[in-house]
């Protein structure tokens, strides 16, 4: 990697001149903008580096509980890529650590940097450092499953045109969460599955299966998006037992929306 030190825009502009060329890499008390860039920057890069995120719990979970995030995050930690541990104690800077380099990331308004230093001796024990803290750190675990099995295991089960959707609606976000900032995957899944005319059972067993999130959870959601008038039910006779509930869109403007609009036009029922 280069030595020089790096300004740019954002921090996953500088990320995207460090971690390319770097064999190993280590990402020391991330704050939540360079967990996020560093993802991003990973899922890009078609040969992406080793990377090890040694950072607070506290952002960690915060992070990752965007869906969005968590998901990809999960594909990377599958395929090797990525490794996550919690540091007890929070370091003062947010360093990344290389074979040859250390940088300390910066961020000021509407600028980053990374001021680099290249000193043999300083990069040296900087590595035997956080190479210790790296194995007495305890491993950070992320409940969501990865995006590529969510997907694949969406358009298996339940149908190809339901994956579709799902995926237009998760581009058409910038985030999926439950903290009012947007819808999360259970939420995301429940209209999608409607949009098509699919069953609550299925959809949920799915979910449970695949670690989405509980039956319980599902259900629960679902009442709750029926009392907010987003979805609708009815049932449907079966051979032996209750009648399963087929979910249907409930107000005329998600009935009325492309698969693109259906996040908006949910956000826009919910916000009246």
């Amino acid at each position: 990697m280069t030595t020089d030190n790096l300004i740019a825009a954002d921090v996953e502009s500088v990320l995207a001149e460090i971690v390319p060329v770097a064999e190993d890499v280590t990402v020391v008390n991330p704050d939540l903008e360079t967990i996020v860039a560093l993802v991003t920057t990973l899922e890009d890069l078609e040969s992406p580096p080793s990377v090890r995120l040694l950072g607070p719990e506290r952002p960690l979970k915060q992070v990752m509980d965007d869906f969005l995030v968590a998901s990809t995050a999960a594909d990377l930690i599958d395929d090797g890529t990525l490794s996550l541990r919690v540091l007890d104690e929070q370091p003062v800077n947010s360093l990344v650590v290389t074979d040859d380099a250390v940088v300390s990331l910066v961020t000021a308004g509407d600028a980053a940097a990374g001021l680099t230093t290249d000193d043999d001796s300083f990069v040296s024990s900087t590595v035997a450092f956080y190479d210790e803290q790296w194995d007495t750190a305890g491993e950070f675990t992320l409940r969501t499953p990865p995006l590529s099995r969510v997907r694949s295991t969406l358009a298996a089960e339940i149908s190809e045109e339901v994956r579709a959707d799902f995926d237009v609606v998760l581009d058409s976000l910038s985030t999926a969460r439950s903290d009012g900032d947007g819808l999360d995957e259970v939420t995301i899944s429940l209209l999608v599955a409607a949009r098509n005319r699919e069953l609550l059972y299925d959809i949920s067993k799915w979910g449970e299966d695949v670690g989405l999130a509980s039956k319980a959870t599902f259900s629960r959601t679902k009442t709750q998006l029926e009392d907010k008038g987003l979805l609708d039910t009815e049932k449907v006779p079966i051979d032996v037992g209750r009648p399963r509930l087929r979910l249907l869109l409930g107000d005329e403007r998600l009935q009325n929306a492309d698969a693109g609009d259906l996040a908006d036009a949910a956000l826009d029922v919910l916000s009246n």
